[in-house]
């Protein structure tokens, strides 16, 4: 008599983006994970333990195959010509398309879910979720909300993605460019006129220059900017790339515990 076996989810997973990596990690699911983004650093130990297989809008298909992946988790639009390719050679692929809070919830639900830990991996999201509750009801107390100008890239000036525009807002800060953080693409959130931001009057400047360090004494020297109360009270930070541009664990997590931890020090120099 012919049995069949029901596969508890996906064995050998291909993650291009960091998120999915550290996600199943957390999970503890992380032996499923067979290839990684070379540009993945959290955790630390998925560097060491899974070969590279990807850049961002790059990968080595050959490389992939020879994995023998059951299924590849990738994020956006961006990395659609690597899904296409693997499809095309018979891999199952799964490309999310996350840019909001919310929308980021909804994707490690989904991932959880895949690899058979549906429950475990809601309970974790609900401590995620409470600890971005308690941090806005912190933030509810400031006297004064500070406007904030949160710079992905400088040259030229992009300005923040969705979920990092909602981070602050749930960290106690206004985004200065609320409307460009609507638009999912970095080109359309490049920001044509500097001198715009120096309109928009920041308290708080917050760099994360993926790729390269952030440099507030580049940005302090910037024609105009010496005006700004963010350059004279010296309110400039970097938070890295990893901790905030990465829409999965790292940003509501570390990413938006630092945003939280620079807005209220603000509002205690100002109460």
């Amino acid at each position: 008599m012919n049995t069949f076996a029901i596969p508890r989810g996906p064995r050998r997973i291909v993650c291009l983006t960091e998120e999915a990596t550290e996600w199943l990690y957390l999970l503890g699911e992380q032996d499923r994970i067979v290839g990684i983004s070379g540009y993945t650093v959290r955790p630390r130990r998925a560097r060491e333990e899974k070969p590279k297989v990807s850049a961002f809008l790059s990968a080595k298909i050959d490389r992939i195959l020879e994995l023998r992946p059951d299924c590849v988790f990738g994020f956006s639009d961006l990395q659609a010509d690597i899904a296409a390719a693997l499809i095309r050679r018979g891999v199952q692929v799964t490309i999310f398309n996350q840019r909001s809070v919310e929308e980021i919830f909804a994707m490690l639900y989904q991932v959880a879910a895949m690899v058979g830990r549906a429950e475990d991996g809601l309970a974790l999201l609900e401590r995620m979720r409470e600890r971005l509750l308690q941090i806005a009801a912190a933030a509810g107390r400031l006297p004064r909300r500070p406007r904030v100008y949160f710079e992905e890239w400088d040259e030229p000036h992009i300005s923040a993605i969705r979920w990092v525009s909602e981070l602050v807002g749930i960290a106690g800060g206004d985004d200065v460019f609320p409307e460009l953080a609507l638009q999912p693409l970095g080109k359309d959130r490049i920001i044509a006129d500097g001198a715009e931001i120096l309109r928009r009057q920041p308290d708080i400047v917050i760099g994360s220059w993926c790729g390269k360090k952030f440099q507030a004494g580049k940005v302090a020297a910037r024609a105009g900017w010496g005006e700004l109360a963010a350059v004279k009270e010296g309110q400039l930070f970097e938070i890295k790339s990893a901790d905030i541009l990465q829409p999965g664990p790292a940003a509501l997590t570390d990413g938006v515990e630092q945003l939280h931890r620079i807005v209220m020090d603000w509002g205690q120099r100002h109460a």
